[in-house]
């Protein structure tokens, strides 16, 4: 860390030791040097060791620096100058240093208002540093230097590939550091090239091209080729403006090496290409698939409806024309029949039903769930008349989604409660409407004290054929659940269900609300 002095005394600051950190009888006599011609000249002049510490100054180079050769003989030059002034030349100066014998910056002193010249410069016993006054005309031009000096050094550490050539006779005169690296060129062989040897034949002209049309100070950047000194060609983006460089009218060029990302382009435009293909062969082999599905649906129900409305007949006429001749045992095998011809017909039906769904699926309107349910509730009396139970149910329930598919799911949604609620004396039933999570959602949901369900199984619920009870004690086919979730599903939903305590059973069926549409 930069340590700096207290020039306000003659002795360093408390932050630092009291003896000196350098022996300075090693580099000056215990006496003074006595200053001669020196001390007349205008300029302050710092002698300083290889090591920059100060080993003795003028009178005019302490009235410089607001001390005293006391306070500051035995410290480093950049312990002696301002915090700000070390920090902005140090670097630089040893940059500077390790390639020319001086270095050179102005500094304006605050307190003083003026504007000093530091000269640092190289002699046989270490380093000389003149200090002198700067004129205005000396201050902005050493201003002007410095900012050149600093454009030049950000010109050199740029990371992007740069150089510059002569607008009119097109000679490269700057190059930096990346682009020697980029081109694989020495920087003496570089300045002798024009910039038309770095490109293929022909596409330097059209920069040119570009150049002799475009107004002052314009800029462009196009994708082109570059030529390597192993002569390999690379795709780059190229920025180029006109500038004034040094005097001359120039153009600088910046450019980035884009042929890795040309590459990678290039290859997920082809993944994307194979990927887009396969996606089509499949959503064709999907439409064929589900389309011989749907074929082999209905074709299969139709021969089994068939089939089974002639059992349904033959068993009929039978129980009805020699029930007289039967026993109880033989009544009994054709209540047997009737039963699995009726189970199995309502099999087919939901299978047909399940099957059938996505091509239902239409047009979304404001249905109100209410009057749909109280006819369902009506079909479900009339074949159970003997029952009681008790229906809780809002007067409206309004919501978006297609009225078919919602009277399908509600339906099995119904008949699931009652079904589980057969064995309760005082059962009852409960249809509402509740907000999602989200705005724009809807919840159905129904609930009933019925027979619940272990919820560790509750994952197996909603899938066809999944049955947590024995058909001994609820009879069915294990379809109707799978339906509802299908139904919620074209919905852009989904379902889910709770039994608190295996006491009764809670179904929701989640419905994103959509813009019905008008007709």
């Amino acid at each position: 860390m930069t340590r700096f002095l207290d020039k306000s005394g003659a002795n360093p600051p408390g932050n630092l030791p009291v003896t000196n950190p350098h022996d300075v009888n090693a580099i000056v006599p215990p006496a003074r040097h006595e200053w001669g011609i020196g001390d007349l000249t205008l300029d302050g002049i710092v002698l300083l060791d290889p090591k920059l510490v100060v080993v003795d100054a003028n009178p005019r180079a302490i009235g410089f620096l607001h001390t005293s050769l006391s306070a500051i003989r035995g410290y480093s030059l950049w312990d002696v100058v301002s915090e700000q002034i070390a920090s902005q030349h140090e670097e630089l100066a040893e940059r500077a240093l390790a390639d020319s014998d001086q270095y050179v910056f102005v500094v304006h002193e605050s307190h003083a208002n003026s504007w000093v010249e530091y000269t640092l410069r190289r002699c046989d016993a270490g380093y000389i540093v003149n200090l002198r006054e700067a004129g205005p005309a000396q201050k902005y031009q050493r201003l002007l230097e410095d900012s050149k000096r600093y454009n030049q050094l950000i010109f050199e550490a740029n990371p992007n590939v740069m150089w510059v050539f002569d607008r009119t006779s097109l000679q490269i005169f700057a190059v930096n550091q990346a682009a020697i690296r980029f081109y694989g060129i020495a920087r003496k062989t570089f300045t002798t090239l024009g910039m038309d040897a770095l490109f293929p034949e022909g596409e330097g002209a059209e920069l040119l091209h570009s150049l002799h049309t475009g107004k002052e100070g314009q800029s462009e950047m196009r994708l082109c080729r570059q030529k390597k000194m192993d002569g390999k060609e690379v795709l780059v983006e190229l920025a180029w403006s006109q500038v004034k460089w040094n005097g001359h009218q120039a153009v600088l060029v910046s450019l980035a090496d884009i042929s890795d990302r040309h590459i990678a382009d290039t290859v997920l435009k082809k993944s994307n290409a194979e990927l887009q293909q396969t996606l089509l062969a499949q959503q064709v082999e999907l439409k064929n698939a589900r389309h011989d599905l749907l074929t082999f649906t209905q074709a299969v129900s139709t021969d089994l409806q068939d089939s089974l409305h002639v059992a349904q007949g033959f068993a009929a006429r039978l129980a009805e024309k020699y029930s007289p001749v039967l026993d109880d045992q033989g009544l009994h095998y054709v209540r047997r029949i009737q039963a699995s011809i009726s189970q199995l017909a309502r099999l087919v039906d939901d299978l047909r039903t399940l099957a059938q769904l996505p091509l239902r699926s239409g047009t979304l309107e404001m249905v109100d769930l209410a009057p749909v349910c109280r006819t369902l509730f009506a079909d479900l009396r009339k074949l159970d008349p003997d029952r009681d139970v008790t229906i809780e149910m809002d007067s409206s329930l309004m919501l978006v989604g297609n009225r078919s598919l919602l009277t399908t799911a509600l339906f099995c949604l119904l008949d699931n409660a009652w079904k589980f609620t057969a064995k309760k004396s005082e059962a009852w039933i409960k249809v509402g409407l509740l907000p999602g999570k989200l705005p724009g959602e809807m919840v159905v949901v129904v609930a009933d004290n019925g027979a619940g369900f272990d919820p560790v199984y509750s994952g197996n619920l909603f899938t066809a054929f999944q049955r947590l009870h024995s058909s001994a004690d609820f009879p069915g086919n294990g379809l109707g659940l799978a339906i509802i979730k299908r139904v919620s599903q074209l919905h852009g939903g989904t379902v889910w269900a709770e039994s608190p305590d295996q006491i009764g059973a809670n179904f929701f069926m989640l419905l994103p609300q959509v813009q019905p549409v008008v007709s």
